[in-house]
């Protein structure tokens, strides 16, 4: 009964700590580790969660939640009462209910994205301005990445061309790669699935919107590697100015929605603060702890 109080603890905890992540601001000065937190977060509701719905159900083989699975096919000692089926049943429904929304939200990227790279291959040009990137010729604002296994496509309108100079687009074009090169897209994935599953729960929305913001963050300091941060920072502004349309569904693009987001990106590229030291040893120590106390307590017997 311990490790399945404990995971039912740590579930709720995890609620909390989603609360004060998606506030804190702390984040955006390592935001890869602010991403690597959100990560073992998400991974530690979702354990701890079923985990505690399956110890409560196992409760009469008493070998906890793995030690006890084998008893559902050989139950000689006990019967489940009505709320430990009802709790095996919630944990077998949410289990899945995760699995294939992921898998929803995987197959429905893939085909956004299959279709615009159709389309792009009938629109789009290369131009020698900018080598190793498609142009769209649209007069509006627009610079995108469309992720992918073998390649990733870099896009940026002929707007975009014209409204920048050269350094800015420069720098444009370097996020949108670090967004290809890191697989940003793939660290959206599971928050995106999660809205679907739980689309009234405006803390999810939040969660989102904060992972959303750190991967524009951590793209902006690969950006800024080797060039001034001005750059990019005017771009940014540039960009909020002209009002850019949403980026294609499955792909990410260089400008957030909102205000708020674009001038906390500025702020921060115009003057960056360093983490503590301290700080981010202990951040970095939280990751592991996170994702793997759960995953104990589920494997080992209580």
């Amino acid at each position: 009964m311990t490790g399945t109080a404990l995971l039912a603890l740590i579930s709720l905890g995890t609620v909390g700590g989603a609360h004060w992540l998606a506030q804190a601001r702390w984040t955006w000065r390592t935001p890869r580790l602010g991403i690597a937190l959100w990560q073992a977060l998400g991974l530690c509701w979702g354990v701890a969660t079923i985990g505690a719905l399956l110890g409560l159900a196992l409760l009469p083989y008493g070998r906890g939640v793995l030690g006890g699975l084998p008893g559902l096919y050989d139950d000689q000692a006990a019967r489940l009462n009505a709320v430990q089926v009802a709790a095996l049943l919630a944990a077998v429904s949410l289990t899945g209910v995760l699995l294939v929304m992921l898998m929803y939200a995987v197959v429905r990227v893939v085909r956004a994205r299959r279709r615009h790279r159709a389309l792009l291959a009938l629109v789009s040009r290369y131009d020698s301005a900018v080598p190793g990137t498609l142009v769209l010729d649209h007069p509006g604002a627009a610079a995108y990445c469309v992720p992918g296994v073998r390649s990733s496509k870099v896009v940026v309108s002929a707007g975009t061309m014209a409204l920048l100079d050269r350094g800015e687009l420069a720098a444009v074009l370097a996020h949108e790669r670090a967004h290809a090169r890191e697989r940003h897209d793939l660290v959206l994935l599971p928050f995106a699935s999660l809205r679907q599953v739980f689309p009234q729960f405006r803390l999810v929305a939040r969660c989102l919107d904060a992972v959303e913001l750190l991967i524009e963050m951590a793209a902006d300091d690969r950006a800024r590697h080797g060039r001034p941060p001005r750059e990019l920072a005017t771009a940014l502004l540039r960009f909020a100015a002209a009002r850019p349309a949403a980026a294609p569904s499955g792909t990410l693009g260089v400008a957030s929605s909102g205000d708020i987001p674009v001038m906390a990106r500025v702020n921060r590229l115009l003057e960056p603060q360093q983490l503590p030291r301290m700080s981010r040893f202990a951040a970095t120590v939280a990751v592991p702890v996170i994702a793997g106390v759960p995953l104990l307590l589920v494997v080992l017997p209580h």
